[in-house]
C-alpha cells in the first residue's frame, strides 16, 4: 500500500513497528540513526516517514528540515508541550508520544496517508472492492449497501488486517469510548459483514479475544 521509512534507534521498537505495518500491507524500510536516514530518503521513493526525535548523528528535529514534502509522523518519548509544538511547527503531520498503542499508530498512519493522498484508497479482494475515499463497497459493478457502523467496522478491520482486535478495542474505534452498550453488538455487526460480503472465511473469530480480518 505505502512505502514507509521507520527512523528509530531502538531496535525492538523499530522492528515492532515494521512488523505490524508489514502485516497490514505496507512496505517498510528501517534506519537507526539520522545520517543513515538521509541516505535512504535520498535514494528511495517514500510515502511516509515515522521519525524519532532523539537519534544518533542527527536529531529528528534537524532531520525533518531536510526531508522535503514527505509526510512525517514523530514517534518520541519527548512529551512536553514545547516539544509537540516544535515538531508540528517544523512540518510534522502528527506527533505520537511513547509509550503508545500499536493500534493507535496504525490508525494514525492510515489517516495521514489518506489525508496526504500517499496511499491507494481502494482495496480489492475476493471479488470485492472497498473504496475508502467514497466509503463505498462493490461486488463487481454492484454496490453493496452497508450501514454506517458496518462500514466503519469493515474499515477498521481492513486498516488493521491480519491483526487480532479485541471486542473492546473495536467498540472504542467504531462506537467511541463513551458507548454504553455491551460488546455483543460487535458480534452482531461482524455476522452482518460476513453475510453481506461473503467474508465468513476471512473474518476469523479469535477465541477469548475478538476478531481478525485475514488478507
Amino acid at each position: 500500500m505505502a512505502r514507509i521509512l521507520i527512523v528509530e534507534d531502538e531496535y525492538p521498537i523499530n522492528n515492532l513497528i515494521s512488523k505490524n505495518l508489514t502485516l497490514t500491507g505496507h512496505e517498510c524500510m528501517s534506519a537507526y540513526d539520522g545520517l543513515n536516514a538521509i541516505e535512504l530518503i535520498q535514494s528511495a521513493k517514500l510515502d511516509l516517514i515515522i521519525l524519532d526525535v532523539m537519534l544518533p548523528g542527527l536529531s529528528g528535529f534537524d532531520l525533518i528540515k531536510l526531508i522535503g514534502d514527505i509526510p512525517v509522523i514523530f514517534v518520541t518519548a519527548k512529551s512536553g508541550l514545547e516539544d509537540r509544538l516544535k515538531g508540528l511547527s517544523l512540518g510534522a503531520d502528527d506527533y505520537i508520544v511513547k509509550p503508545f498503542a500499536m493500534q493507535e499508530l496504525l490508525a494514525r498512519v492510515s489517516i495521514v496517508l489518506r489525508r496526504t493522498k500517499r496511499d491507494d484508497n481502494t482495496i480489492s479482494f475476493d471479488g470485492l472492492t472497498v473504496d475508502m475515499g467514497s466509503r463505498k463497497v462493490y461486488r463487481g459493478d454492484e454496490k453493496i449497501n452497508l450501514t454506517p457502523k458496518e462500514y466503519a467496522l469493515l474499515e477498521v478491520l481492513i486498516t488493521h488486517r491480519n491483526l487480532a482486535l479485541s471486542r473492546e478495542k473495536l467498540i472504542s474505534m467504531v462506537w467511541t469510548y463513551d458507548y454504553e452498550g455491551d460488546t455483543r453488538t460487535v458480534d452482531v455487526h461482524i455476522q452482518q459483514l460476513r453475510q453481506k460480503l461473503g467474508l465468513k472465511d476471512r473474518i476469523k473469530t479469535i477465541y477469548k479475544v475478538g476478531y481478525r480480518l485475514e488478507l
